[in-house]
């Protein structure tokens, strides 16, 4: 064996005449022993050079046939290039795990959802286990516990965050301690998941949110694995800032949904039943299937006193959707606090108008007010409508009656002036309200053809003696079989009825029930 004066440097014990398998690491030897047979550069077939370590640097070796039958093999020091295909590929594998983490973690506004991804991705990508912890619910700290291999748990402890060094800040959102000055002893156990053993080093984080933390993440390696290097720790609060923003995404989505659910609690029809007795009924249809309130509305205020007329509302907004159902809200609140005046109607809408001129809104609205009372078996109404559609009357031969009340529209002109009429209903007689979605409803065989007034009167004209909540129903689904599957308005209706009277006879000694109308 011979070498040049660098090779020497490199395998000080390469002295001439020493045998390879000697002094040459166990890789250059079995490539040299490949091309034995043969003497030649053809034995080696792969197009690459060989390479190996030594002394803790990567070389490539390339073999060069000698006339004399020898090889002479030439190391060139690879060590620099191969750290950085190493790291090139590293980097693209933490983008490439970085882009399916945000993808995957955005893809669910749950935040339980959100906490379960985060641990179940930190344990099989950066640590032996994983914890997703949340702020604080008073005094329970929500935590999702995940070990490699396994599936996330969640559990709700009762601690204090501030008694685990780094934990404390990490939640307020201060910049992570780093991990060699964390005690792995000092790991309380609620940290540590159950049949993990001995834990050999733990990484703190915090998982940042929009303005305020969302929470933080909690490593754990065992005590046989390797530490998290400088590098790993960056590495896991880049992957911390995207569960982070996924985390924060969730709570303000719940948080909203929470909120909508209870202004819209506020904003939907109330459920309607009889009153004094009183039957009333109600329908809504918005105008999207997808949407739950729009610009129609209508509400009964019982009477505070016994004897006297509870109050009924229907009306229609300029428009439809959120805005409109914004001054819907508006409007019934309005009315609310003019229940005082409830028998005066005249001056319940001078002041409602006076409310929506004042509101800087350009918006309008047709309106319905009826008083109904009982008073014997009858029901008397007093029906005012300011520029709505006038309510029908079905009597109990199956005539059909308009109300003979018409008025100004609210929101647009200083004054509203209406007048108000009353009705009797003899038991099984019916009162209806409507907004104009029912009316102008377009369909048929054309699609293109109003339901229209006549065929609305001549539909309740057979509705004679059926209970509210069936002419409700029936209106309504005459409309929607009119409609089929074509856009249409908001849609609401309310009957006023009242009820057949129900009086007990003795006949033959027996007591048997007899309906009188």
């Amino acid at each position: 064996m011979q070498c040049n004066d660098a090779a020497q440097i490199l395998l000080p014990a390469a002295l001439p005449g020493t045998p390879l398998a000697d002094v040459a690491p166990g890789w250059l030897f079995a490539a040299h022993e490949a091309m034995r047979p043969t003497g030649a550069t053809a034995a080696h077939d792969a197009d690459t050079p060989l390479s190996g370590g030594i002394d803790g640097r990567r070389f490539e070796a390339h073999p060069s046939a000698r006339a004399d039958g020898t090889v002479a093999w030439w190391l060139v020091d690879d060590t620099d290039h191969q750290l950085a295909r190493d790291a090139l590929l590293m980097e693209r594998e933490r983008t490439a795990f970085l882009a399916k983490a945000s993808s995957t973690l955005l893809s669910s506004l749950n935040l339980g959802r959100c906490m379960d991804v985060t641990a179940q991705l930190a344990a099989e990508n950066l640590a032996d286990a994983a914890l997703a912890i949340a702020p604080a619910r008073g005094y329970r700290l929500p935590v999702v516990t995940c070990l490699r291999g396994g599936t996330p748990t969640t559990s709700q402890e009762t601690v204090d965050p501030d008694d685990v060094p780094g934990l404390g800040e990490a939640l307020r959102g201060f910049p992570p301690v780093p991990s060699r000055w964390i005690d792995p002893a000092c790991a309380p156990a609620w940290m540590i998941p159950d049949g993990f053993g001995p834990i050999g080093s733990i990484v703190i984080t915090p998982l940042p949110g929009h303005g305020v933390p969302a929470g933080a993440l909690v490593l754990l390696r065992k005590a046989d694995s390797a530490s998290f290097t400088d590098e790993e720790e960056v590495f896991a609060r880049l992957f911390a800032a995207r569960a982070g923003a996924a985390m924060s995404a969730a709570r303000l989505y719940a948080e909203q949904t929470a909120i909508t659910e209870v202004l819209m609690r506020e904003l939907l029809p109330p459920t309607l039943h009889q009153i004094a007795g009183v039957d009333f009924a109600g329908s809504y249809r918005p105008s999207a299937d997808h949407e739950r309130i729009g610009g129609d509305f209508y509400d009964v205020y019982p009477a505070t006193v016994e004897g006297e007329a509870s109050l009924v509302t229907l009306g229609d907004v300029c428009g439809k959707g959120l805005e409109a159902a914004v001054l819907t809200g508006k409007i019934r609140n309005t009315l609310h606090a003019l229940l005082p005046m409830a028998d005066d109607h005249q001056r319940m809408l001078t002041l409602l108008n006076t409310a929506l001129l004042n509101s800087h809104n350009t918006r309008f609205a047709t309106l319905v007010l009826a008083s109904a009372a009982r008073r014997g078996s009858n029901v008397e109404l007093g029906l005012t409508s300011a520029g709505h559609a006038k309510p029908l009357v079905i009597r109990a031969d199956g005539t059909v009656e308009e109300a003979d009340t018409c008025g100004r529209l609210v929101g647009v002109m200083p004054t509203v002036p209406a007048n108000t009429t009353t009705i009797t209903l003899a038991p099984g007689e019916s009162c209806i309200l409507y907004t104009d979605g029912i009316t102008e409803a377009h369909g048929g065989p054309l699609g293109d053809t109003q339901f229209g007034e006549e065929r609305l009167k001549r539909a309740l004209a057979g509705c004679a003696g059926m209970p509210s909540e069936g002419i409700v129903e029936h209106i309504q689904m005459l409309a929607s079989q009119w409609l089929g599957n074509r856009r249409h308005d908001d849609m609401a209706v309310v009957a006023i009825s009242a009820p057949r009277t129900h009086h007990l006879s003795a006949v033959d000694g027996h007591t048997r029930g007899r309906y009188t109308a």
